[in-house]
């Protein structure tokens, strides 16, 4: 029996698999299954799935329940120990997955641990979603080694160190599934976006470490550097600010609610300059969402267990510094 299923969601990507689950499959071998979760796809995924690869074992969802819901269903099917977040663009490497279990192997308080993520358009330069490892600041902008704001670095080796993080992307992140089974799964009110830093946010909370193995790569394409649409801003600003409500403790949450309002509708404004009221529009419906959301996410802070302060969180505003011109990880922390 494998002791890691790589759980690859997909929602009519058929291009994407035929691009990219070749070197899933040659690079998944031993003790790991690969494993795709349909998210009540309606393009021709099912069917090119049973003619490519009738040996992939699929697990069919009746319809498509987002990012969150879609891995939560595939992951109360699977029985491995471990389970592996793998988005259905992501190129593997040969030897990519087992550096990842020996961490998890060898280090029984982490939950969770990432690998590094290139870019697969552009392969000596970190990709956005995730690079070398995700951190936060006090208000909750989330960053990367290698990536700043919208600041991508060349990756030189300089962050080749395994280390301690506070979120691995959801793109490739490698998990003990009965952790993620114990602390609720991802967020499905969440659908996508940010879900993935709530879930080890919590887990942090619940003792554990979230780690960083470079020594295993993967290629994302990813749309992290593409022009945000109005529904992404929408979704992001959004489970941010539920996570915060979420997980903060009660001095951040405090700082969060009297500077965030001033920054995120600093951002609306300056969309509105540039025309374009929609993207404004939809910073001001998810603030809208998070205040309807008050009562639910009250009783979801509730249940979140407060056992130890967490450590990761940078002690400053990311915006002001990279305002300020630095831009590397390395001038950060």
């Amino acid at each position: 029996m494998a002791r890691l299923g790589v759980v690859i969601l997909n929602w009519n990507g058929r291009h994407h698999l035929e691009r990219y689950l070749p070197s899933v499959v040659a690079h998944t071998t031993g003790d790991a299954e690969v494993v795709v979760a349909d998210n009540g796809s309606t393009d021709d995924s099912l069917a090119w799935l049973r003619i490519n690869y009738p040996d992939v074992r699929v697990i069919r969802l009746d319809r498509n329940y987002g990012f969150a819901g879609g891995y939560n269903r595939a992951i109360s099917e699977m029985t491995t120990e471990y389970v592996l977040l793998l988005n259905s663009d992501v190129e593997v490497t040969e030897g990519w997955w087992q550096p990842l279990v020996e961490v998890l192997d060898g280090e029984a308080d982490v939950a969770v641990v990432a690998p590094k993520l290139l870019a697969d358009g552009q392969r000596d330069m970190f990709e956005y979603a995730g690079a070398a490892g995700g951190f936060i600041d006090y208000l909750g902008y989330p960053f990367c080694r290698g990536r700043i704001m919208s600041k991508v670095e060349r990756d030189e080796g300089q962050y080749d160190s395994r280390r301690d993080i506070f979120w691995a992307s959801g793109a490739a992140m490698c998990c003990r599934r009965e952790v993620y089974e114990a602390l609720g799964g991802l967020d499905e009110d969440f659908f996508a976006h940010m879900e993935e830093i709530d879930l080890q946010w919590r887990m942090q909370l619940a003792g554990w470490r979230i780690v960083v193995e470079p020594r295993a790569v993967v290629y994302h394409l990813g749309g992290g550097t593409l022009p945000p649409s109005s529904h992404k801003i929408y979704l992001n600003h959004r489970n941010n600010l539920a996570m915060l409500y979420k997980c903060s403790s009660p001095l951040q949450r405090a700082v969060v609610a009297v500077v965030r309002p001033m920054t995120d509708m600093a951002e609306a404004f300056g969309y509105l300059m540039t025309m374009h009221p929609h993207k404004a529009w939809a910073i001001v419906r998810a603030w809208g969402r998070f205040i309807a959301w008050h009562k639910m996410l009250a009783a979801k802070r509730r249940a979140v267990v407060r056992r130890k302060k967490v450590k990761g969180i940078y002690r400053f505003s990311i915006v002001v510094r990279y305002l300020c011109g630095m831009r590397r990880f390395k001038t950060m922390i």
